[in-house]
């Protein structure tokens, strides 16, 4: 949100809430600054001739950001002494049974305490006959093809150790199989894609990176690691810091499991295609990344509305920046203070001097807990992670995992719409891995087509006070029925697909026309569900039955009074 005040509006709102209750916020510790690790790399069976490579590149790590590093093949390190210095201890392709009965006791209270463990591929080769230490890898190796190329599929790229990696990544490793699916207990951060190498046999959903909470402490593993190579690749060394630092404490992290989440954006055309803009300014869309530009707008979604759930959604500000996500909305209309008046801004912006207005708030309700909140987030250029909880009434805010704000809303907000804000020029914020999980036994309809909401399309055209809308304009002229013999077309996404019952158009001049109206599941295949060669009012009220998600209107000269153009379309359905 810009920093202008709401005013009496909010002001009048606030004291509606009438001094609602607002639930403790879970403590969380600092993040303490990473000053020793400890690498781990007895075998027991295979051998991998990548140790030495290893060891020397979380040496070098170390150097760069300074923190010690230890590093021992000798078991009789893990005593609760010796491993109460370290804040990591990464097992580095060990394999087979490394420690004792003792030296194992040693190391759950050391996790117990709060001690980080890093596992690097063959650690999940360890240990069989240690349940403990299986669920601390989250799971146990079972077999590898030959080492070749893969595709491997970022899921998470708002965690430290993740968020520098494009959507997909393609390497040489050797892809380890495992004997389970670790997905229901822990989070995973990457998964392979099987189609893109020989050997996978996971049926599909192949986690190869995760990081979870694990008895008092935090795991991070990667099933990457294999070759010498690896140990060079900056991207690879780049994504082991950041693993280091989660299980170290070092540096925020949402490591819950993560299940049941549809995407609302996942950084793909089709998926940005969805959204619309309200008001000025927008947004592009490069790497699976949604950047701003201008403002004050709002990147809102309207396919549907949305009460009783849990939204995720990534963000980065390279700087003292602004954004804010919005909840609980009605349909804007173009008009970015609808959201405002009527919905809440979870916001975005560590610097207002307004505890009320800084990351972490609900804007000019309801401020976090600071020393919470400080301790959870991320500096600025680095990604962070919300999840934001809305049921009934209540609005709750996780910070990279951990909850900073728990607030009863004095508005209704459990039947509302979606939104990414953009503040301003210079005020730059990017969103990606947009994500809701519906959770409440009592949602919004899937198809709010089905109480008339409009569906604006719209001409551009100079000095037109009507907005443009998210219409495609087929015509090469100013105006979509400019004068022309050549059929001229517009053509609507309606962001899901909808059965469609009624079309209503609007048009701006009465002069006579023809027209057809198309409907189609692709935006490729077309079928005609209405035709008029006589329409000369302002208003049509169309009926139609049909099931799609696109729909054009074909228009075509009628005599030689051709020289209105559509400005307002509206689709009914269920």
């Amino acid at each position: 949100m810009c920093r202008r005040l709401i005013g009496a509006l909010a002001a009048g709102m606030l004291l509606a809430a009438g001094g609602a209750a607002v639930a403790p916020p879970e403590a969380a510790e600092a993040a303490a600054p990473l000053s020793r690790v400890l690498v781990f790399s007895k075998t027991a069976g295979f051998r991998h001739d990548a140790i030495p490579a290893g060891i020397a590149a979380i040496r070098q790590l170390g150097a760069a950001n300074g923190f010690a590093v230890a590093a021992t093949e000798d078991a009789g390190a893990f005593t609760a002494g010796n491993l109460g210095q370290y804040q990591a201890v990464v097992f580095l392709n060990t394999t087979g049974d490394v420690l004792d009965g003792g030296q194992q006791s040693a190391f759950e209270s050391y996790v117990a305490a709060g001690g980080g463990y890093v596992g690097v591929h063959a650690a999940a080769d360890t240990e069989y006959d240690w349940p403990w230490y299986g669920g601390l890898v989250g799971a146990y190796f079972a077999s590898h093809p030959a080492t070749q190329p893969a595709t491997i599929r970022v899921e998470d790229r708002g965690n430290a150790s993740t968020s520098h990696l494009s959507p997909t990544w393609s390497r040489t490793d050797e892809w380890y199989n495992y004997r389970t699916n670790p997905r229901s207990r822990v989070k995973v951060l990457a998964s392979l894609d099987e189609s893109s190498y020989s050997g996978g046999s996971m049926g599909g959903d192949h986690p190869i990176t995760w990081c979870q909470e694990y008895g008092g402490g935090r795991s991070w593993y990667t099933g990457l690691g294999h070759t010498p190579q690896t140990y060079s690749d900056a991207t690879f060394t780049r994504m082991l810091l950041g693993g280091i630092r989660i299980a170290a404490g070092a540096a925020p992290a949402d490591c819950r499991p993560e299940t049941g989440y549809t995407a609302l954006f996942d950084g793909t055309q089709a998926t940005f295609g969805q959204w619309r803009q309200a008001g000025p300014g927008g947004f592009t869309l490069a790497d699976g990344t949604l950047s701003s530009y201008g403002g004050m707008g709002l990147l809102w979604y309207p396919v549907r509305t949305f009460g009783n759930y849990s939204l995720k959604v990534d963000w980065m500000m390279p700087g003292d920046d602004n954004g804010g996500v919005f909840v609980g909305f009605p349909d804007p209309q173009g008009d970015p203070w609808r959201p405002v008046d009527a919905g809440h801004e979870i916001q975005i912006d560590a610097t207002d001097g307004d505890p009320s207005r800084t990351t972490g708030s609900v804007y000019s309700f309801s401020a976090p807990d600071a020393a919470v909140r400080d301790a959870a987030l991320n500096p600025p250029g680095s990604w962070n992670s919300y999840e934001i909880g809305v049921h009934g009434q209540r609005v709750e805010v996780w910070l990279n995992g951990v909850k900073v704000n728990d607030y009863t809303s004095g508005r209704n907000i459990a039947d509302g719409y979606l939104g990414l804000q953009n503040d301003g020029a210079g005020l730059d914020i990017s969103y990606r891995n947009v994500r809701i999980r519906t959770d409440g036994p009592s949602q919004p309809p899937a198809t709010d087509l089905a109480r008339g909401r409009s569906v604006t399309a719209s001409s551009v055209e100079p000095n037109s006070p009507h907005a443009p809308g998210n219409a495609v304009d087929g015509n090469s002229g100013t105006r979509w029925g400019s004068a022309h013999s050549d059929p001229q077309w517009i053509t609507v996404d309606l962001g899901a697909s909808y059965r469609l019952d009624r079309v209503r158009l609007n048009w701006e001049t009465a002069y006579g026309r023809a027209y057809q109206i198309h409907v189609s599941p692709n935006n490729s295949t077309w079928t005609q569900v209405y035709a008029t060669s006589s329409g000369d009012g302002g208003v049509d009220d169309v009926p139609i039955s049909a099931n799609g998600r696109y729909l054009r209107v074909t228009g075509t000269q009628r005599g030689t009074q051709w020289g209105y153009s559509l400005w307002d379309l509206n689709v009914y359905g269920g």
